[in-house]
């Protein structure tokens, strides 16, 4: 793995690209959207579209914080070349919850619910390593290939110069 750098962020954040070879099959697990139908974090790759992916709690502080930041990296590049995707850990038993934070926040992204377990495990599948909490950040490739995973928020300038780095 390979340690992004930016400046103020890099020592805290360590946005680390992953090596996964082009042809590696991502694990794939179902959660529910929110009118429980299932669905994959895959099944929302588009052609020649990066896709970033928020892992986010109803409670997190960080997240309450960042959301907004999302939503507008969000509607400033849904036309371009990177969508976003969020996936709340807050499982059906805080359903409502998860709503309410997307109401609060009006995020125009399209959100899935786990529960708290079955998105830690898929982490786990995904990167190797342990889930430390939310949020947390994953970068798909247009192919479906994970491309970056990170514990923390993560600037959406520091998503999009990846992005654009990677391309």
């Amino acid at each position: 793995m390979k340690l992004l750098t930016y400046p103020l962020f890099a020592a805290l954040l360590g946005l680390f690209a992953l090596s996964m070879p082009a042809h590696a099959a991502s694990p794939q697990a179902t959660f529910n959207d929110l009118d429980g139908n299932p669905r994959t974090v895959e099944s929302f790759i588009e052609k020649d579209k990066w896709l970033t992916v928020m892992i986010w709690a109803h409670d997190c502080h960080v997240c309450n914080m960042e959301a907004e930041n999302y939503a507008h990296f969000h509607e400033a590049n849904k036309n371009k070349n990177i969508t976003m995707l969020g996936l709340s850990i807050d499982g059906q038993a805080n359903r409502k919850k998860a709503l309410g934070f997307i109401g609060e926040h009006d995020l125009p992204f399209p959100n899935l619910i786990g529960e708290p377990q079955d998105v830690m495990r898929y982490y786990m599948m995904l990167t190797g390593n342990q889930f430390y909490g939310t949020p947390t950040i994953l970068v798909y490739k247009p192919d479906g290939t994970l491309a970056a995973a990170q514990a923390g928020g993560v600037p959406p300038e520091v998503i999009e110069k990846f992005v654009n780095d990677n391309s």
